[in-house]
């Protein structure tokens, strides 16, 4: 007869490495860790009054003669949260919405030169992190990612993505 318990044994089960991460838990690290750092060099470039919401609409490529519905589909967020947003950006001088040319009823997105400017310090921020994690992994690794991750995208962009074959 045993007298330990669950108390004084470690749990078997409890002592088990948890699997490994999957690929959605592997990117989102690096994704966080280049918005963090995109965030906090835009501060640091006085850029203060963007909070992180705003990097969605700053995205690759940019907003810059989208119309709202376009940007929204892109980023992946409904048009009225996108238009928050727009409202916001506006405010602070970052962006313009002005009637489309070709359909008066819709409106076009214009970066303001702080807005283009800000676009420009996204680039170079990330650049440097890039440099960083080239300098960590070697460039020929780095490379490799580069290409293996521009191959997922191709393939996670394709108009059938997700569609079950038969």
């Amino acid at each position: 007869m045993s007298l330990s318990s669950g108390f004084t044994q470690p749990d078997a089960e409890a002592t088990t490495a948890p699997p490994p991460p999957l690929i959605g838990a592997l990117l989102r690290i690096p994704f966080e860790t280049v918005r963090d750092r995109m965030l906090a060099g835009l501060h640091a470039r006085g850029y203060s009054d963007l909070v992180a919401a705003h990097l969605d609409v700053f995205q690759y490529p940019g907003p810059e003669n989208q119309r709202p519905s376009e940007l929204a589909t892109q980023i992946r967020m409904s048009k009225q949260a996108l238009n928050y947003l727009l409202g916001q950006l506006q405010e602070l001088g970052y962006l313009t919405r002005e009637t489309d040319n070709s359909d008066q009823r819709s409106k076009r997105i214009h970066l303001t030169p702080r807005g283009h400017a800000a676009i420009k310090a996204i680039r170079e921020i990330v650049q440097d992190v890039e440099t960083e994690w080239e300098q960590q992994l070697g460039a020929r690794k780095f490379a490799q990612l580069r290409d293996l991750l521009a191959q997922l995208h191709a393939i996670a962009a394709a108009p059938d993505h997700g569609e079950q074959h038969q």
